[in-house]
């Protein structure tokens, strides 16, 4: 049985996949437009030192398997299927098969692959090291991937053909609208990237907006955008901890995917920190990735874990409104917006593939398909609810007083 074969017998026959291995193997229907190729003995290696997602990241992540097609159309082809749940005859093969491939071409880890080095989960040391993992990459790789906005967050999209650049100015003003800002208010924008929000409430609403983040990249990317764009007396982005900014008494306070490199057992002090820095009656908006319900794990699967979000952790949208109501908010307003975030990552990847020569260029192959992978996956895991996207609204009170309207204005 030649290498191709095994894919059938442990996903099932009738698959609309060709499958071809470096041994002359073919499986599955002939001429798909989506393939997967076997393209070198490292690809099993890689499998036997790691049976499980982990094994094909590394093998793809490599190029020493091939996924030939669009990654959103491969990936939503495969069915769920659990190791547990392959034949006991087919799993002894490929245990013996795998074992002596292991013995001729022993393999490690690729380089790309985050291991933590220094600091507790979650110090602010090691916070610091994990966001620069992700971020601090290449802020052209990040210009070509996000487009002009450099927003990398969940869009809002007033119809599903709006352009990206529309459904992010969408975002970033209804954020604004549910904050209430006007103008000569204070906002603090906590985790907040290459500095859209900041320079969104100061360009539209007139606020004096202060951002922080843990990547240099990124404060260094927003500080000459605010100044490029005549905003410098109203927005600021630093390279700092949220844990660090010294002002207090801000109107608002927004936080735009940021809970996500939080942790469970920080999210009491991240809302009782965030609470105290602002005035009575001031508002949070926390959006932020989710898990559909809280009887999931919080940690991230291995591909993510290790080459995309190190210490990421999602939250139930439950887990993070008693978060909140327990530490000093009154949450009035959530909604879930899953399926915009599902159409924003459909855009980052056309952006992706059609920078496709420039993004190797810049960021290395192994990168670039990490990046390729972990998108169209992200955008299928919206589309089948295994992850959700979620806006809370919260105020301080000011002696019982919300200061909210009666009903939403935005």
């Amino acid at each position: 049985m030649g290498w191709a074969e095994v894919f059938p017998r442990i996903l099932g026959d009738g698959l609309d996949v060709e499958f071809r291995a470096y041994d002359g193997s073919r499986a599955g229907r002939a001429g798909a437009d989506i393939g997967v190729e076997l393209r070198s003995p490292l690809a099993l290696s890689h499998l036997a030192a790691s049976p499980d997602e982990l094994g094909l990241v590394r093998a793809y992540v490599t190029g020493a398997l091939e996924v030939h097609g669009d990654m959103h159309e491969a990936l939503s082809r495969f069915p769920a299927i659990a190791i547990s749940e392959v034949p006991a005859r087919t799993k002894l093969d490929l245990i013996a098969r795998l074992g002596a491939q292991r013995l001729w071409w022993p393999v490690g880890p690729p380089p790309e692959e985050y291991r933590p080095r220094g600091g507790l989960r979650h110090s602010k040391l090691r916070d610091s090291k994990s966001v620069s993992y992700h971020y601090d990459v290449s802020n052209r790789f990040y210009e070509w991937v996000l487009g002009p906005s450099m927003a990398y967050t969940c869009a809002v999209y007033p119809e599903a053909g709006s352009s990206l650049e529309e459904a992010q100015y969408t975002k970033h003003d209804l954020v604004a609208r549910k904050l209430g800002l006007g103008e000569g208010m204070r906002l603090l924008d906590v985790g907040c990237g290459w500095g859209g929000m900041v320079m969104h409430a100061a360009e539209h609403y007139g606020v004096r907006a202060l951002g922080v983040t843990l990547s240099l990249q990124q404060a260094q990317w927003a500080q000459k955008a605010i100044v490029d764009r005549g905003l410098a007396d109203l927005a600021e982005v630093r390279h700092l901890d949220y844990r660090d900014v010294p002002e207090s008494d801000f109107d608002a306070i927004s936080s735009i995917g940021m809970t996500e490199h939080i942790g469970l057992g920080q999210l009491p002090a991240y809302f009782s920190s965030l609470r105290e820095k602002l005035r009575p009656g001031g508002r949070l908006l926390n959006h932020s990735i989710t898990r559909p319900d809280g009887t999931r794990g919080s940690k991230p699967g291995k591909f993510i874990g290790r080459y995309v979000f190190p210490d990421g952790e999602l939250e139930g949208p439950g887990t993070l409104m008693s978060a909140m109501h327990d530490n000093g908010f009154e949450v009035r307003h959530t909604e879930d917006l899953r399926e915009h975030y599902a159409l924003t990552l459909r855009d980052w990847c056309a952006n992706l593939e059609q920078h496709w020569d420039e993004a190797v260029d810049e960021v290395g192959p192994a990168r670039a398909r990490i990046w390729r992978l972990y998108m169209a996956g992200s955008r299928l895991g919206f589309e089948l609810n295994n992850i959700q996207l979620h806006q809370m609204l919260g105020v301080r009170l000011d002696e019982g007083r919300s200061g909210m309207p009666l009903r939403p204005t935005w």
